[in-house]
């Protein structure tokens, strides 16, 4: 019960991240607009780590594709460690 809802947790936070990229393609968004607050606010704390990284000058953000590449890996993990603990 808890691996199907840690499972569920990262699958949600993976359309947050798509719906983060797929906003960041329309210019005339209303920064101050509760979802595009509540976007910002989920994935940037884990978008701008990874920006910090990568080396800055592109016109490009590379940043949700490291974690789209990131977080299945990030997930298995946490799911085998939760398993092991648990059974």
């Amino acid at each position: 019960m808890l691996i199907a809802l840690v499972n569920s947790i990262f699958n949600v936070y993976h359309l947050i991240l798509l719906a983060r990229v797929f906003m960041s393609w329309l210019p005339n968004l209303d920064p101050t607009h509760p979802v595009v607050m509540f976007l910002y606010g989920v994935t940037e704390p884990v978008l701008r780590p990874i920006r910090n990284l990568l080396p800055t000058g592109t016109m490009f953000d590379f940043s949700p594709i490291v974690i789209f590449l990131l977080l299945p890996i990030v997930q298995r993990l946490v799911i085998q460690l939760l398993a092991a603990f648990l059974y």
